[in-house]
């Protein structure tokens, strides 16, 4: 089963990446761009038939190793 996860820094935490994008994007003209927070997008493949078992491993694996929970957040955005 696939799980996809993505995991953004949290809302006070400053994203220089998603600061140079922003800048790139208005300097080609896209002026109505008010913020860009650039992330992390995982499409993970679980050996595992019950998709609440397997958001949980991948919740697991987010909570562990993926996201830095002191500055970032997760999601599980989909379940294939």
């Amino acid at each position: 089963m696939k799980i996809s996860a993505i995991i953004t820094l949290k809302k006070d935490v400053l994203d220089p990446q998603g600061k140079v994008i922003h800048q790139a994007l208005d300097g080609m003209g896209f002026n109505n761009v008010s913020e860009v927070r650039q992330g992390k997008y995982f499409e993970i493949e679980v050996k595992e038939n019950d998709p609440k078992k397997a958001k949980e491993v991948v919740e697991s694996m987010c909570s562990k190793l993926l996201a830095n929970l002191v500055i970032e957040n997760y999601k599980i955005i989909e379940t294939q």
